[in-house]
Protein backbone atom coordinates (compact mmCIF):
# COMPACT_ATOMS: atom_id res chain seq x y z
CA UNK A 1 0.00 0.00 0.00
CA UNK A 2 0.97 3.68 -0.98
CA UNK A 3 1.07 5.26 2.04
CA UNK A 4 1.52 8.47 1.22
CA UNK A 5 -1.27 8.04 -1.48
CA UNK A 6 -3.75 6.94 0.95
CA UNK A 7 -2.62 9.84 3.35
CA UNK A 8 -3.23 12.72 0.50
CA UNK A 9 -6.21 10.59 -0.97
CA UNK A 10 -8.20 11.23 2.64
CA UNK A 11 -6.96 14.41 3.06
CA UNK A 12 -8.30 15.53 -0.69
CA UNK A 13 -11.84 13.62 0.45
CA UNK A 14 -12.07 16.68 3.05
CA UNK A 15 -10.97 18.86 1.31
CA UNK A 16 -8.65 19.56 3.74
CA UNK A 17 -5.12 21.53 3.21
CA UNK A 18 -1.86 20.02 4.83
CA UNK A 19 -1.40 22.61 7.32
CA UNK A 20 -5.14 21.55 8.89
CA UNK A 21 -4.02 17.72 8.36
CA UNK A 22 -1.10 18.79 10.55
CA UNK A 23 -3.02 21.13 13.14
CA UNK A 24 -5.53 18.04 13.50
CA UNK A 25 -2.76 15.34 13.89
CA UNK A 26 -0.91 17.43 16.31
CA UNK A 27 2.69 16.94 13.60
CA UNK A 28 4.26 19.72 12.50
CA UNK A 29 3.39 20.91 8.77
CA UNK A 30 7.02 20.53 7.57
CA UNK A 31 7.07 16.53 9.36
CA UNK A 32 3.89 16.00 7.10
CA UNK A 33 5.04 18.29 3.93
CA UNK A 34 8.45 16.46 3.73
CA UNK A 35 6.41 13.16 4.23
CA UNK A 36 4.10 13.39 1.06
CA UNK A 37 7.08 15.61 -1.16
CA UNK A 38 9.40 13.29 -0.23
CA UNK A 39 7.45 9.44 -0.26
CA UNK A 40 8.65 8.48 2.92
CA UNK A 41 6.95 6.09 4.90
CA UNK A 42 5.92 7.61 8.40
CA UNK A 43 6.71 6.13 11.62
CA UNK A 44 3.98 4.26 13.28
CA UNK A 45 3.34 6.95 15.93
CA UNK A 46 2.95 9.47 13.08
CA UNK A 47 0.74 7.04 11.11
CA UNK A 48 -1.22 7.15 13.88
CA UNK A 49 -2.15 10.59 14.93
CA UNK A 50 -3.20 10.89 11.14
CA UNK A 51 -5.33 8.40 10.70
CA UNK A 52 -6.53 9.37 14.16
CA UNK A 53 -7.14 13.15 12.96
CA UNK A 54 -9.54 11.83 10.32
CA UNK A 55 -11.38 10.07 12.89
CA UNK A 56 -10.27 6.27 11.98
CA UNK A 57 -7.86 3.46 13.77
CA UNK A 58 -5.07 2.13 11.65
CA UNK A 59 -7.39 -0.99 10.72
CA UNK A 60 -9.72 1.26 9.01
CA UNK A 61 -6.73 3.26 7.78
CA UNK A 62 -5.79 0.09 5.73
CA UNK A 63 -9.11 -0.95 5.13
CA UNK A 64 -9.18 0.27 1.74
CA UNK A 65 -10.49 -3.20 -0.38
CA UNK A 66 -14.43 -2.74 1.70
CA UNK A 67 -16.29 -0.25 2.06
CA UNK A 68 -14.94 2.14 4.34
CA UNK A 69 -16.01 3.15 7.49
CA UNK A 70 -15.51 6.65 9.35
CA UNK A 71 -15.87 7.71 12.70
CA UNK A 72 -15.61 11.44 13.03
CA UNK A 73 -14.22 13.36 16.09
CA UNK A 74 -17.21 13.45 18.36
CA UNK A 75 -17.99 9.82 17.75
CA UNK A 76 -15.04 8.57 18.60
CA UNK A 77 -15.53 10.62 21.70
CA UNK A 78 -18.90 8.54 22.31
CA UNK A 79 -17.16 5.71 22.30
CA UNK A 80 -14.09 6.20 23.78
CA UNK A 81 -16.79 7.05 26.98
CA UNK A 82 -18.61 4.14 26.33
CA UNK A 83 -15.60 2.09 26.38
CA UNK A 84 -14.73 3.35 30.03
CA UNK A 85 -18.38 2.84 31.28
CA UNK A 86 -19.41 -0.35 33.27
CA UNK A 87 -22.19 -2.58 32.38
CA UNK A 88 -25.00 -0.64 34.65
CA UNK A 89 -23.67 2.69 32.84
CA UNK A 90 -24.07 1.66 29.60
CA UNK A 91 -27.68 -0.03 30.18
CA UNK A 92 -28.31 3.33 31.65
CA UNK A 93 -27.14 5.07 28.95
CA UNK A 94 -28.58 3.34 26.21
CA UNK A 95 -32.13 3.68 28.15
CA UNK A 96 -31.31 7.48 28.20
CA UNK A 97 -30.12 7.73 24.17
CA UNK A 98 -33.33 5.80 23.66
CA UNK A 99 -35.56 7.74 25.41
CA UNK A 100 -34.38 11.00 23.61
CA UNK A 101 -34.88 9.40 20.01
CA UNK A 102 -39.02 8.19 20.71
CA UNK A 103 -40.09 11.83 21.47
Amino acid sequence: MDLVKRITDLREERQWTVYHLAKVAGISQSTLSNLINRGNNPSIDTLEKIAYAFGLTLSQFFNVDEERMYVTGVQKELLDCWNSMDMVQREKTLSYIKGLLSR
